[in-house]
């Protein structure tokens, strides 16, 4: 069966996303204003936060102590500042998701949500519940340190319960406090993550239309896009690549990143893309979206140079990287939501969403907009 006739008249419903919603916290700051915050003068790390390709991102640091430098923040205050704003966010990026949906928060009956950069039980799903007054009947699930490419994980388990659940709808949110995971001193490998990542949440929204049922209400009237399929990578040779440590100095997590990242990224993301697209009969030229996870400008120029993209095809990943840094699993979202604004999505049109993280995992998903019917 043709992509077409599956999501006219296949035997299971393909869901669509409905809407999408974002916030951010905290203060926002420029590069400089950050190494002036922290007293950053090394010239290795200067250059660094400079040639990242951010200018600006949102963080909920905390204020200078006494002697000028900022004040210590032991576990407690970052767990307690994570699940402060993790909730603060959430709830205005779902609030912000289903307004712009037309949807009431009684309308929701599944709820995903996922953080990497705190520990929380009971997790966030049951608070962001909680906070809102969401239904207590609402199924949940917490994807919890897949780190940025968990938006793209939340998605598929929130496709497959719309799929059983033709007519009911379902939210992802990712909420990530970068700034309740930093560690700040005086090594490069530290600068590396502090260089990148902002706080912000994003929420979606998705349903399955049941048959029979009347037009469906998406961003307007725009044509709806409708997720397809996903497909994934584990580059098990890589698998530490990303990740936590304990730091017994500073006691607490601190997270790595390798400097081979955007080379390990680059070899393999032909493989997995190509492999989506052949599952729909696909060319990489079919594809007039690209919505790539801004996982640095090193990551994104290799997924560029691999697939043979050009510069307008990363255009919404770019975007978000520079005006949020890299927002970890909300990133791919945030870029979503440029495009939807953009309003350039026509009927017919192929999409692909591509997030990378922890494993280290290459994570994408297919989609297509279709008038609503």
């Amino acid at each position: 069966m043709t992509v077409s006739g599956l999501l006219r008249g296949g035997h299971s419903p393909v869901p669509s996303i409905r809407s999408v919603g974002t916030a951010v916290a905290g203060c926002g700051y420029s590069q400089s204003d950050l190494l002036d915050h922290f007293a950053v003068s090394d010239p290795k790390i200067v250059r660094l936060f400079h040639a990242s390709g951010i200018q600006r991102r949102f963080l909920t640091l905390p204020d200078r102590g006494p002697g000028g430098s900022p004040s210590e923040e032991s576990p407690g205050h970052l767990r307690a500042k994570h699940q402060r704003v993790a909730l603060d966010m959430g709830s205005r990026a779902l609030r912000a998701c289903l307004d712009r949906a037309g949807l009431g928060l009684g309308q929701v009956g599944y709820l995903c949500c996922v953080t990497t950069t705190g520990l929380l039980t009971p997790g966030l799903s049951a608070l962001l519940l909680r906070e809102m007054e969401l239904p207590s009947t609402v199924e949940r699930l917490d994807v919890v340190g897949m780190g940025c490419h968990a938006a793209m994980n939340g998605l598929a388990a929130a496709r497959s319960w719309c799929v059983a659940n033709p007519g009911s709808v379902a939210v992802v949110v990712c909420a990530e406090v970068c700034s309740a995971a930093y560690v700040f001193d005086s090594t490069m490998r530290t600068a590396v993550v502090n260089s990148l990542f902002g706080d912000g949440a994003a929420a979606v929204a998705l349903a399955c239309r049941p048959a029979g049922a009347g037009r469906e209400r998406v961003d307007g009237g725009r044509p709806v896009p409708h997720l397809l399929s996903s497909a994934s990578q584990v580059i098990t040779s890589a698998a530490d690549a990303m990740r936590y440590d304990w730091d017994d100095q500073q006691g607490r997590l601190s997270f790595f990143l390798d400097p081979q990242i955007p080379y390990v990224i680059g070899a393999h993301v032909e493989e997995v893309v190509d492999r989506l697209l052949a599952g729909a009969g696909l060319r990489r030229s079919a594809v007039r979206h690209w919505l790539v996870h801004g996982g640095g400008k090193k990551v994104v120029d290799a997924v560029r140079v691999n697939l043979r993209l050009t510069r307008d095809d990363v255009r919404h990943t770019m975007a978000v990287l520079r005006d949020y840094g890299n927002l970890s699993s909300g990133s791919v979202l945030f870029s979503y939501e440029r495009l939807v604004d953009e309003g350039v999505a026509r009927a017919g049109d192929y999409g692909v969403l591509m997030a990378m993280g922890p494993g280290s995992t290459i994570e994408t998903a297919l989609v297509r907009w279709e008038e609503a019917t």
